[in-house]
């Protein structure tokens, strides 16, 4: 499920940011290119646009002050913003969400907007459970950043520019771990909690790309940035490396401290988005969730589905609804009238849970039946993600009894988008009536 949303470059020549436009626009994401902060500020007021890349070293001016009067420019919508530019700590600051070092490759930046896009509707999503909450009494504690050192895995043989990477790191206050092989690359990983990896690239570049490729196959370490270091000698296709889940890459030449500071970047990001998901996990604790599946009650549902209507019609973004009904096969309904589906429906509602994203809200309209709401998701895409679900739990197989087999779910799917000037039950009552239209 990929937002697709209109990116404003801000750069006075076209050396970096023409490429990148380019590139951007053809992976599907449209842009705007502005030559000075007037003409980038009245484009956000303008064009709706949902983030921006600045090229601070053609723009040259304070890039604080800039990217905030950005973020401000978009209000009420969160505005995320990369710094185009090597990694320095006049540049870590709240206003800019990410740091990344020139040349910048479109498959990268579109990886890393699609991030910080989902991490904007987080912290949106947040402040919007917070109010919903607080009007039943309960308190979400806001998010918590870890306190310590980043702790940075360091992979690849041993050699004495290895050995450089990781005093650097140490020299800027990171935890480092080393890894001679992929095996204990991968024990690490799933033995422990990391910030960030730095693989350094073996002769065989498949051996390296597959630790990257491996941890976005696994649901803890999807999220877990990878810099990918090309030693002397070593060299790999950008665009397949971005997409086997390389964050960045660093070229061969690249001074040590740098290609430091790159990973610890990636790290301070990893760690804030770390701990908007925690945050909104904890919703699940606060003790209004339907108690059988942990998911949102109906009306819990109906009060937060309305924060999130006008938060999106505020903030130029579409929000979709689905509805999934458990579908009536003859194999559902022997279950159902033994008793076994209702056994399973807490299964069934953490397995929901658990596979939408956490920007997402999930609920449990009746004893059957539950709905999505997905910010920045169109209805075609509000369908896909009920049917990625629909799909997961289709292939899990719940018990019957004792002698009897296991059955399997279906779910009559049907999603709308919240138009503009409509009530969400509204839209609700349209993905309700569709997904009917299929149960017939």
């Amino acid at each position: 499920m990929t937002l697709q949303a209109r990116v404003l470059i801000l750069a006075r020549d076209d050396r970096l940011a023409g490429p990148l436009a380019d590139g951007l626009d053809r992976l599907g994401w449209r842009t705007v290119t502005a030559r000075t902060p007037a003409a980038a500020l009245a484009a956000l007021g303008d064009l709706g646009l949902q983030a921006a890349v600045v090229d601070v070293q053609s723009v040259g001016l304070d890039a604080y002050e800039l990217a905030a009067r950005l973020k401000a420019a978009a209000a009420p919508r969160r505005l995320p913003v990369i710094a185009l530019g090597d990694p320095d700590p006049v540049l870590r600051t709240p206003q800019f969400d990410l740091t990344l070092a020139p040349p910048l490759h479109p498959t990268q930046a579109a990886a890393r907007l699609e991030g910080l896009l989902r991490e904007a509707l987080a912290e949106e999503e947040f402040t919007l459970r917070q109010e919903t909450f607080a009007e039943r009494g309960r308190i979400l504690e806001s998010p918590l950043q870890p306190v310590g050192p980043e702790r940075v895995l360091v992979v690849g043989e041993p050699s004495p520019q290895l050995l450089a990477l990781n005093h650097a790191l140490s020299e800027q206050g990171a935890k480092v771990v080393g890894a001679f092989t992929t095996y204990t690359a991968f024990d690490y990983l799933h033995d422990g909690a990391f910030d960030a990896v730095l693989l350094s690239a073996a002769e065989d570049m498949n051996d390296s790309l597959s630790i990257s490729a491996g941890m976005r196959r696994n649901t803890r370490l999807y999220h877990t940035p990878v810099l990918l270091h090309l030693p002397a000698g070593r060299t790999v296709n950008p665009s397949e490396a971005y997409h086997r889940g390389v964050s960045d890459i660093a070229q061969e030449g690249t001074p040590e401290a740098q290609v430091a500071a790159r990973v610890l970047e990636l790290a301070r990001v990893q760690r804030r988005q770390n701990a908007i998901r925690a945050a909104l996990e904890k919703a699940r604790s606060s003790g209004l969730m339907d108690q059988a599946t942990g998911l949102y009650t109906r009306d819990l549902f109906a009060a937060h589905l309305s924060r999130l209507a006008k938060a999106a019609r505020e903030g130029g973004r579409p929000l979709s609804v689905c509805v999934l009904r458990v579908a009536d096969r003859p194999e559902v309904m022997r279950a159902r009238s033994g008793g076994w589906l209702d056994k399973a429906i807490p299964q069934i509602g953490s397995m929901i849970g658990r596979l939408i994203r956490t920007e997402d809200t999930a609920a449990r309209l009746s004893a059957e039946v539950f709905a999505l709401a997905l910010p920045g998701t169109n209805d075609r895409a509000g369908r896909t993600a009920g049917e990625r679900i629909a799909a997961v739990i289709g292939c899990t197989a719940f018990d019957a009894g004792q002698g009897a087999p296991p059955f399997v779910l279906e779910f009559d799917i049907g999603a709308a988008e919240v138009r503009r000037d409509e009530h969400p039950a509204a839209a609700l009552e349209r993905a309700s009536a569709a997904s009917l239209l299929r149960a017939g």
